[in-house]
């Protein structure tokens, strides 16, 4: 039953996930429920090796703010790897300018990326992560460009990018 109390509850709720996003702070890591990767590694193993940012994105599911990642400007030809354990997860060769302040690719490479269903603040997206380590590289929409139609919105703090060679 909606009334003014829950819609306060509610409201009140989305106005603090909202400003602990907008602050960079992390929100909790949801359970892989039940998945298993290759590379595995404690938390402070994990933070010895990645930035703070890096860290907050691939094990807190956190989102960097739009146009900060100078991947989003990338264009030349290369791979773009997992920050956390350098599987090749993106080719340039599908990676195109979307406007929306993140790396955006049509396609990522045959066994970079795997998804799951992500029911977190209170809407149903495709999260997708590395295959190899679950590092959170973003999500996937269905309002890309031909051929897939398909728009994998990815944080370029998640990504390294190796150039090919000459």
């Amino acid at each position: 039953m909606v009334n003014r109390r829950n819609f306060l509850i509610f409201g009140g709720t989305l106005s603090v996930i909202a400003i602990a996003a907008a602050k960079g702070f992390p929100l909790p890591a949801r359970a892989a429920s039940g998945e298993t990767f290759a590379v595995t590694k404690t938390d402070a193993e994990w933070r010895a090796i990645l930035t703070d940012e890096q860290y907050r994105i691939l094990r807190h599911e956190d989102t960097e703010r739009p146009f900060t990642s100078a991947l989003n400007n990338e264009k030349r030809k290369g791979i773009f790897q997992c920050a956390g354990c350098a599987l090749p997860v993106y080719s340039s060769e599908a990676k195109y300018d979307s406007g929306t302040g993140w790396p955006s690719f049509w396609q990522s490479l045959p066994g970079g990326v795997a998804t799951r269903e992500d029911k977190s603040l209170f809407m149903t997206r495709t999260e997708c992560h590395c295959h190899r380590c679950g590092g959170h590289l973003g999500h996937v929409f269905d309002d890309g460009p031909p051929p897939t139609g398909m728009r994998h919105c990815i944080n370029g703090f998640a990504l390294t990018f190796v150039p090919a060679s000459a």
